[in-house]
């Protein structure tokens, strides 16, 4: 059996024209060879199938019954090879119909789906996006095996070099309170924050762990009322009662369009919120994820969703502007 190794694919491409053309002249004007080359390439061949593969009858050179019998196998492993192997990279949003899955959480659907839906409906009408929800330890694994392609939002445990990030813009937190509230108004005091019965929304985003963090190094402690994992009961609970809660700027302002509620500077300083893009290496070069990553910063980068007011955006960036391995 020949070695698969010692064959040139060239040469293959060559034989390919021969069997086509049957003649020297005709192959190296279809190749844009010279014909020395061409006959130093049928030597070659012939020595590496042990065959004349075309010999000469009149003015044009017949294959050989070996020569027949590899036409169509020739013909099926170049096609494999210029259709799977030697594909075009390129990605062409409006033809595809791609799957893409982003790690996000509920609230994260809320604040960042209604831009990139509306825009995946006109640049790229056939894409399906998935958002998934996951513990750290299970995102980490799911984008190095590649079943997810970013995740979007807060997330401190993905880091080191296997994964990169891209800053999209930092928000701060705030407070939500029903309207008319007799404590929870513009210029409160930090006692009557801490007297007031709170909601705490403890997700996978992580985010609140910033907050509390905050008020441990304060050494305040409040008054917890309820603990839960769902964002979505929040502002219902609110509006009808005298607790409050603390969250991050732009889920405020969605709740804010679902109940009657005000938004209040918490009275202390509290961190900001790094809000990022990550991938993982693997995908870098992705044609199809680099067009994601752009489309998500075209809209976001430098743009915080908590803002009241939010420009309609128009041109292109740099799809690379500020990428950099995660820290850690």
């Amino acid at each position: 059996m020949m070695d698969y190794r010692r064959v040139d694919l060239n040469l293959l491409v060559v034989l390919d024209a021969l069997l086509d053309e049957c003649g020297v002249t005709a192959t190296a004007r279809r190749l844009g060879m010279s014909q020395p080359n061409v006959s130093f390439a049928l030597t070659k061949l012939r020595a590496q199938f042990a065959d004349e593969l075309l010999v000469r009858v009149g003015n044009r050179m017949q294959p050989t019954t070996l020569a027949e019998n590899l036409r169509d196998p020739l013909r099926r492993f170049l096609a494999v090879i210029e259709g799977e192997i030697l594909v075009d990279r390129n990605f062409y949003p409006l033809e595809s119909d791609r799957r893409f899955v982003v790690s996000t959480s509920d609230i994260g659907e809320l604040v960042f789906l209604p831009r990139l839906m509306e825009q995946l409906t006109l640049e790229a009408p056939g894409i399906t996006l998935e958002c998934r929800s996951m513990s750290p330890v299970e995102l980490t694994k799911a984008m190095a095996e590649g079943a997810v392609d970013l995740a979007l939002g807060y997330f401190p445990d993905l880091k080191g070099s296997s994964f990169l990030t891209q800053t999209l813009f930092s928000h701060p937190f705030t407070c939500i309170a029903r309207q008319n509230h007799s404590l929870a108004r513009p210029g409160w005091s930090l006692e009557d924050f801490l007297s007031l019965g709170h909601i705490v929304v403890a997700q996978r985003g992580r985010s609140q762990e910033l907050f509390e963090g905050r008020l441990e190094q304060l050494g305040l402690v409040r008054r917890i009322q309820l603990l839960s994992p769902h964002f979505m009961s929040v502002p219902l609970l609110i509006s009808g009662s005298d607790l409050i809660s603390t969250v991050p700027a732009a889920v405020g302002e969605v709740f804010a369009t679902m109940a009657p509620l005000q938004l209040l500077s918490p009275p202390m300083d509290t961190p900001m919120i790094s809000i990022q893009q990550f991938w993982h290496r693997r995908v870098h070069d992705d044609p199809a994820i680099r067009w994601l990553r752009g489309l998500i910063a075209r809209f976001f980068l430098n743009r915080d969703p908590s803002m009241r007011t939010f420009p309609t955006i128009t041109g292109t960036i740099n799809r690379d502007s500020a990428e950099h391995p995660a820290a850690g």
